[in-house]
């Protein structure tokens, strides 16, 4: 196994911290945007953290305290709720690859919006660890995060970048009348 300043100064980890910030600060701007052109967007940086979260290196927790966090449930509502606010009527889905399903008589529904919080929630305090520079924490950080993306929101990512591609190439009639509308 690398050691802890190999593993957290990698490539593909540092690769990792660039596309993460990306993602968090674009989250947190979401409200400046029009619907179309966020999806658009948030369609493309999606795949990008998939792909370097996948690549980040093996590596376990080394210490006995978890890092601190930094997102806070406030922090975490008021992106959800800006986000519902932006996908409005297309935020609901029906969600098929959860275990519950297969026993389940009715459909799942998820949001958009909470999906993406729950990303954001995980992403923006490893990003916030590791901007505080302390190697053992930076790691353990690493480790959880990698951890949780295997565990939970890799998952929670491809189903929602499902969502987002129905939102984007499978428009209403209501949409293009909005279309329509913006461009008149």
């Amino acid at each position: 196994m690398e050691n802890k300043e190999q593993v957290i100064f990698s490539r593909n980890t540092v690769e990792f911290v660039t596309v993460a910030a990306e993602f968090c600060a674009y989250l947190e701007r979401a409200e400046s945007h029009r619907r179309a052109e966020f999806v658009d967007t948030i369609l493309k940086i999606l795949p990008l953290l998939y792909i370097k979260a996948s690549m980040l290196p093996e590596c376990e927790v080394m210490g006995d305290d978890e890092p601190e966090t930094f997102v806070t449930e406030d922090d975490y509502e008021v992106l959800r709720y800006s986000l519902s606010a932006l996908m409005a009527d297309k935020d609901d889905y029906l969600e098929v690859f959860m275990q519950d399903m297969r026993y389940s008589d009715t459909p799942i529904t998820r949001c958009i919006s909470e999906d993406l919080a729950d990303i954001y929630q995980d992403v923006k305090n490893f990003i916030s660890v590791f901007q505080l520079g302390f190697d053992e924490t930076m790691h353990d950080s690493l480790a959880i995060c990698r951890d949780n993306f295997s565990l939970y929101w890799g998952q929670t990512l491809v189903n929602t970048m499902r969502a987002l591609h129905s939102v984007k190439f499978n428009p209403s009639a209501d949409d293009e009348e909005a279309d329509d509308d913006d461009n008149a």
